[in-house]
């Protein structure tokens, strides 16, 4: 077992007050507007079950001095470089996972990114919190033109600053849930580059039609920020093509609604990790993954939101090993891309069972030789 010295955690604690204490704010825009905001603060349909305050005690002493070494990879995981040059020349749909739910997608041509977080730790502070396991299969300056960034939520491993604060100029569109682009302007994107969406609002943009769609899940940077902004998952459309990201959420009847009104879906791109029995409403067991993903009508289901951040105390491995078994007793076609390897949407290969113990590691530099935001 790893044990964190005391101090360690007094110092993340203090750190995360003194952060976030300057990151409150007013929202600009309260969107008091939307169906899905009660008294300044967006909810679930169905509210999630809070822990209580023992219970976060006692999963804060078991995260910070009990956790299990088997939440982190033993070894360096394969990661497959990338350069701008290749992924001009890619053919058009084309997905790269770059690790967690960061994922770089090329549709008619143009570059679109999902939460990008290039960050080494999905933290308020880089001194501390969740240290990435590989560095990202390209460095943050040399991604090529970006049409897009796409948003789920304002949580510290999907809505990184520094990530932002590079790609305020380069990227073109902002897409994000209400009350997330407020922040992004408060942060120096440029309010005409931003474009916020209520749950079953779409958004056209050079022939690609983005929805952004319900999801259960929660929001929040600090202390008393919590839910003053929506979070969502979203169906994209490319004339017949259609991919669903799933952002974060816990299973709900949500799934089918969204099928039944933008499905099928080609690919899903499906919350599988960071999971735990005991916060079932916000995040999905496998076996929930696997039928949100039936119930969206999906095709090929490509897990993500795993193989990065140690977020949760199963093994880092196990929703790979778990998601692949339900696939196959169901029948259900799985991709599992390594980090930086190509899947052609069209038609998405299976992938390697990289992660299993007997895979072998490809030769990856160490993660201080390279630096994600340089």
């Amino acid at each position: 077992m790893r044990r964190r010295p005391a101090f360690v955690l007094i110092l993340a604690l203090a750190g995360t007050l003194i952060v976030t204490s300057h990151c409150l704010r007013s929202p600009s825009q309260p969107h008091a507007g939307s169906p899905q905001q009660h008294k300044g603060r967006f909810q679930n349909p169905r509210p999630i079950t809070p822990l209580g305050f023992l219970k976060t005690v006692r999963l804060a002493w078991t995260v910070f001095f009990d956790k299990p070494d088997t939440t982190v990879p033993s070894a360096p995981l394969p990661v497959l470089p990338l350069t701008r040059a290749q992924l001009l020349a890619a053919p058009d749909r084309s997905l790269y996972r770059l690790g967690h739910s960061t994922v770089l997608l090329k549709l008619r041509g143009r570059f679109w990114i999902t939460d990008p977080v290039f960050s080494e730790r999905a933290s308020p502070v880089q001194w501390a919190g969740p240290r990435r396991f590989h560095a990202p299969p390209i460095a943050l300056d040399q991604l090529p033109p970006l049409a897009g960034v796409i948003l789920s939520h304002d949580h510290y491993d999907h809505l990184d600053r520094a990530t932002i604060g590079a790609l305020a100029k380069r990227a073109e569109l902002f897409l994000a849930p209400l009350g997330v682009g407020d922040t992004l302007v408060d942060w120096g994107v440029d309010p005409a580059k931003v474009r916020q969406l209520d749950w079953w609002q779409s958004i056209q943009v050079e022939g690609l039609q983005f929805t952004a769609t319900p999801s259960r899940h929660f929001s929040g940077r600090g202390l008393f920020d919590g839910n003053r902004s929506l979070w969502a998952s979203w169906a994209i459309a490319d004339a017949g093509f259609r991919l669903f990201f799933s952002g974060d959420s816990g299973y709900f009847d949500g799934f089918r609604r969204i099928g039944e009104r933008l499905g099928p879906f080609d690919v899903t791109l499906m919350e599988t990790g960071a999971y735990d029995r005991q916060w079932p409403d916000v995040h999905m067991q496998p076996e929930q993954t696997l039928q949100a993903h039936l119930d969206v009508r999906g095709g090929t289901l490509l897990p993500i939101h795993n193989g990065t951040f140690d977020l949760a105390l199963h093994p880092w491995h196990e929703p790979f090993d778990r998601i692949a078994e339900l696939a196959a007793a169901a029948g259900v076609a799985l991709s599992t891309p390594r980090m930086g390897e190509r899947v052609d949407l069209d038609a998405p290969a299976p992938g390697q069972r990289w992660w299993a113990p007997e895979a072998k590691a490809a030769d990856t530099p160490p993660q201080s030789a390279l630096d994600p935001l340089r």
